[in-house]
């Protein structure tokens, strides 16, 4: 039985790479450790149900602020991922049969929880035909039966190794929005993402938009990994050439010395140039902060993207 707690063991794929140094967090990056009332009681549902979430394993800084007000992103299919990323703490190997009772937990927990906005993701399931996309399907399907008022937000794999139905799988079945993430910018796919292409992940946003154009879309990248401001500005307008309304960009930081180095923190002030670019290339709703993830304050800046929408609509 592995041990998902020993990095050796969770990461096989990076147990011979040279130690990355880790710089020290910038004032900006700190965050409060987790606890108190409301984080403990999140973290006994998520028990209760057996689930995985994305919050404890990629080390998400904010699950703590997140927790505390009941707020958790669910990880279905695992938490063994069959891609290796540089960047990510997600343990790596082969992963286990699908639970075809996930489904329903899933949906009781967000029912006790009493999540107005749920978002739902998933490790890489290279090994399944479809990717797992019949079994994002079902999840949703089960969180409307379950918690009808509920919004769904979903946070997907790129079904690279599928065949062309995956992606219209998982829009038939209805999620409010529709997410992946390119994660960074295309010159450094090979050392920071080597299993993913990068034009995949933009015409799978754009296939979403042409299976279903009403249905929100959303990326997001990370930022400090190496990239350049030119680069990041390009992914913008690849974003915006495939239609996609959402933008999330947030400071990388190294999970443990094995991972990808941090390059720098990117300060504040870029990350609201950042902003305001993005917004200026025509984005319905940008969020980038050092702290930004794709799932931090999901709820809030999905009501946001509805209004923003309403009031370009109005604009004519």
């Amino acid at each position: 039985m592995r041990d998902l707690k020993n990095p050796a063991e969770r990461h096989p794929e990076k147990a011979r790479r040279p130690d990355a140094p880790q710089p020290k967090k910038p004032a900006w990056i700190r965050v409060r450790a987790p606890g108190g009332e409301g984080y403990r009681d999140t973290h006994r549902v998520i028990r209760e149900h057996g689930l995985a979430t994305v919050c404890e394993e990629a080390g998400c800084p904010n699950v703590g602020e997140c927790w505390s007000h009941g707020h958790a992103t669910m990880m279905i299919m695992g938490e063994i991922c069959t891609r290796g990323c540089s960047f990510c703490n997600v343990a790596t190997g082969r992963p286990d049969a699908l639970d075809v009772f996930e489904p329903g937990r899933v949906a009781d927990a967000v029912q006790k929880l009493g999540l107005r906005h749920v978002v739902i993701t998933s490790v890489d399931r290279d090994d399944l035909a479809d990717g797992g996309a019949e079994h994002f399907a079902q999840t949703i399907r089960a969180v409307r039966h379950r918690a009808p008022e509920t919004t769904i937000e979903v946070l997907t794999p790129d079904f690279l190794k599928c065949g062309a139905g995956a992606v219209e799988t998982v829009v038939a079945a209805r999620p409010d929005v529709f997410n992946h993430n390119l994660e960074t910018v295309p010159g450094l796919y090979p050392e920071v993402r080597p299993g993913a292409r990068y034009f995949h992940s933009l015409r799978l946003l754009q296939r979403v938009k042409e299976i279903d154009p009403a249905m929100f879309t959303k990326s997001g990248i990370m930022v400090g990994l190496g990239e350049d401001r030119q680069a990041v500005h390009q992914v913008m307008d690849d974003l915006r050439a495939a239609d996609v309304d959402f933008l999330t960009i947030g400071q990388y930081l190294q999970p443990t010395p094995k991972h990808h180095g941090v390059d720098r923190f990117v300060t504040p002030e870029e990350f609201a140039a950042y902003e305001r670019a993005a917004y200026g290339k025509g984005f319905l709703m940008v969020s980038a902060t050092p702290l930004t993830r794709s799932s931090y304050h999901a709820g809030e800046d999905f009501a946001r993207l509805r209004t923003a929408r309403e009031a370009r609509l109005a604009q004519g």
